[in-house]
């Protein structure tokens, strides 16, 4: 028999009962109600409510309030707006500590012969943060052409069994540490052709960021301020406006110091924040780290209720009627 359960079909056998649907969904001795044919059915007879062919059911549960707030990258979705990456910290322990302590889901590694541990004693850092558990992220991290940018994502594909996520960025010189943006056009769009998923690192600029965009990027990642220099967002309305314009995810990348950095960026509107050096030269990088989960969650939860606007002149909080003096 074909029984429609919650709007998919289901086979059963002949002499089914609807108790025999609910152990197989394994919601025996859940609280939970049925809709038998568009008729409420009590409790006491699931188990001697006879199916027929084409029957339907809906099965119904309570769950907790709210929407879904996660967001979506390359056809993935994420529940966690932090992503955090692996360098600066003094051992592997302290590494698995933080990024347990931040809530990622998203990990970035540098790609370089001395980063992944090849020599037999060293731990292995893909042993450390598994791509079961985990969407690994691999960067151009040091990489100043297109050329060196473009060979390091296609060894990250070949390291990760074909992964096409890859974090972009092309760096105009040692001192700034700041995107050649004219090269990272040209990286991005060999990489997308190439079949890559590129986020990608740049200037906050509203009309880099939109072109990357259009070229076919499925993350555009402005910096809040120089890599390192935990300086905090620099140029808000540049992010905002960038914020405004895009139709794929923005994170801020680059320049956080602190967690009230990380709560500004989301209340801005952006999708996350990728954050590396804040977390790891902090005097207590595991503690850190838990502060900037809960700066992401705070400027979210900030963004979606939506701020009271800005006054020059003050505003009472209680009103003024009925003063008795």
């Amino acid at each position: 028999m074909k029984i429609s359960v919650n709007g998919n079909s289901r086979e059963y056998n002949e002499g089914s009962v609807v108790s025999d649907i609910v152990a197989d969904l394994k919601l025996t001795g859940k609280r939970i109600a049925i809709e038998f044919n568009k008729e409420i059915l009590p409790f006491n007879k699931f188990s001697t409510q006879q199916l027929k062919d084409n029957d339907c059911i809906e099965i119904v549960q309570a769950i907790g309030g709210g929407q879904d707030d996660s967001f979506t990258i390359a056809g993935q979705d994420f529940t966690s707006r932090l992503l955090v990456g692996t360098g600066k910290y003094k051992d592997m322990k302290e590494t698995a500590q933080v990024i347990e302590a931040s809530g990622a889901q998203i990990v970035t590694v540098a790609i370089r012969r001395t980063n992944i541990g090849q020599n037999a004693d060293e731990p292995n850092l893909l042993d450390l943060i598994s791509p079961d558990k985990y969407t690994i992220l691999p960067n151009t991290a040091g990489c100043f052409t297109t050329e060196d940018a473009v060979r390091t994502c296609r060894l990250a594909r070949e390291l990760l069994a074909g992964h096409k996520l890859v974090k972009l960025e092309v760096l105009a010189d040692q001192k700034t540490l700041f995107p050649d943006v004219a090269e990272t056009f040209i990286a991005a769009e060999q990489l997308v052709k190439d079949g890559f998923d590129v986020m990608v690192y740049t200037n906050d600029d509203p009309i880099a960021a939109k072109r990357l965009e259009d070229i076919g990027c499925v993350a555009v990642m402005p910096l809040a301020a120089p890599i390192g220099s935990g300086l905090g967002i620099r140029n808000p309305y540049n992010i905002l406006t960038i914020v405004e314009n895009a139709n794929v995810p923005i994170l801020v990348d680059a320049g956080v110091g602190t967690a009230s950095d990380a709560a500004l960026a989301m209340e801005l509107g952006c999708d996350g924040v990728l954050m590396n050096t804040a977390i790891a030269v902090a005097q207590n990088p595991v503690l850190m780290a838990s502060a900037m989960n809960k700066g992401i969650q705070a400027g979210r939860e900030a963004y979606l209720s939506g701020r009271m606007p800005k006054k020059r002149f003050a505003s009472a909080s209680s009103p003024i009627d009925g003063l008795f003096f």
